[in-house]
């Protein structure tokens, strides 16, 4: 009875589901930020980071970018415009996907998942002239809390360099 109860045991260990979590971390520091058009400042702007099959998709309300020196703190939830999204693609993704009128049809998304809530750092500087003024924008993600379709959780999440735009 013993052996039997160790079987059952060791059975019902194995057995246990790890939740199928396919993010661990949010790998797009060392990835270049893309725009398929010319910021502006009085619109929202779409800024996307590909990485193999996988993209960050950042979407900033209009006016958060500014042309005035200094930091900006969005405290990003569910009731503001701006948003962060990733996405799983079934193949490696092109900018094409995203600038395209009509997005090519493959690769397919396998996953989509709309953070729910994050910390958007954006310092400007200004590095142009008194005649051309122009300033840099650089952006960072903290805090960023993830929710999976097997309704998941995944916290504190970041990508410290999303990268750097520049508006004219």
């Amino acid at each position: 009875m013993k052996k039997l109860y160790i079987v059952f045991l060791l059975i019902f260990i194995s057995s246990c589901d790890d939740g199928d979590l396919q993010i661990e971390s949010l790998d797009f520091n060392d990835v270049d930020v893309q725009t398929c058009t010319a910021i502006d400042i009085a619109q929202a702007n779409t800024l996307f980071k590909i990485n193999d099959d996988e993209a960050l998709i950042l979407i900033l309300e209009a006016n958060v970018l500014t042309q005035e020196e200094g930091t900006i703190t969005v405290n990003m939830t569910s009731s503001t415009s701006s948003t962060i999204t990733y996405r799983l693609f079934s193949d490696t993704v092109t900018s094409d996907y995203f600038c395209d009128n009509i997005p090519p049809s493959s690769p397919t998304v396998l996953d989509e998942i709309i953070a729910l809530e994050a910390t958007i750092i954006i310092t400007t500087t200004a590095t142009g002239t008194v005649d051309v003024p122009e300033y840099e924008h650089y952006i960072e993600l903290n805090s960023i809390t993830l929710k999976t379709s097997n309704d998941e959780r995944i916290t504190d999440l970041s990508v410290d360099e999303f990268g750097t735009v520049t508006t004219n």
